[in-house]
């Protein structure tokens, strides 16, 4: 983990890249960072600096205060965590969120919630940007969890912040058994790439939910747009 982030640089997301596949379940941070530049181009300017200078102190922070914590996933979480909340505050994303609510509710996704991590901790500090972007942001989410589980979304509230309610529990707990009955009886052995990339990382890697390789070299260009703006 640690050569890893030595060997990452502030600039685009390969730091947040280091924390995927891990076994302390620290999942979203890059998947945040690719979004964020993915969507770059649909921001005003003020969200275009706020998504460079936050993803860089991010990115930053990550890689100095790692060396100074214990390994433990605990630990290791709360200061992910207790980061993005520094980093976000600091460079206003309430003010970005107010000016662009349209696209950045859009970027949250309702199966990004589970489990608890770095996209619900993005989340409840927008939650707290004015009514506007809560109740934009509550609509969203709403919806789409209607879509995929009815009637269990009736108690579901984000009123606040996405503490656990009983929809939630009940959803997550569905959501998981789902995802255990759709894993191959075999699965594929991993290929050579895979072991390589699992290389880098210090504590126990496991495969990831999904891919996103494809995502990223499409990012390149709107990434590089983003930092010399």
């Amino acid at each position: 983990m640690q050569h890893c982030l030595v060997s990452a640089g502030d600039v685009g997301c390969g730091v947040f890249e280091c924390f995927e596949n891990n076994s302390c379940e620290i999942r979203g941070l890059q998947e945040i960072c690719m979004t964020f530049l993915h969507n770059a181009g649909k921001f005003d300017s003020q969200g275009k600096s706020f998504i460079k200078d936050a993803l860089k102190c991010m990115a930053h922070g990550l890689r100095h205060k790692f060396s100074c914590i214990s390994r433990k996933c605990v630990s290791i979480k709360e200061m992910v965590f207790q980061l993005q909340r520094e980093c976000y505050i600091k460079h206003n994303l309430c003010s970005a969120a107010k000016d662009n609510v349209a696209v950045m509710v859009e970027m949250i996704h309702f199966q990004d919630l589970f489990p608890k991590g770095p996209y619900v901790e993005l989340v409840n500090i927008l939650l707290s940007c004015g009514e506007e972007v809560k109740e934009a942001l509550t609509r969203s989410v709403r919806l789409q969890c209607e879509q995929n589980w009815g009637a269990l979304c009736d108690s579901l509230s984000l009123c606040s912040s996405l503490a656990p309610s009983p929809a939630v529990s009940t959803i997550e707990h569905h959501r998981h058994a789902l995802s255990s009955n759709l894993e191959p009886e075999h699965p594929r052995p991993p290929r050579q790439g895979d072991k390589e990339k699992a290389a880098k990382v210090s504590f126990n890697a496991h495969p990831r939910n999904r891919s996103q390789e494809t995502r990223r070299h499409s990012l390149d260009a709107t990434e590089a747009t983003v930092i010399r703006r």
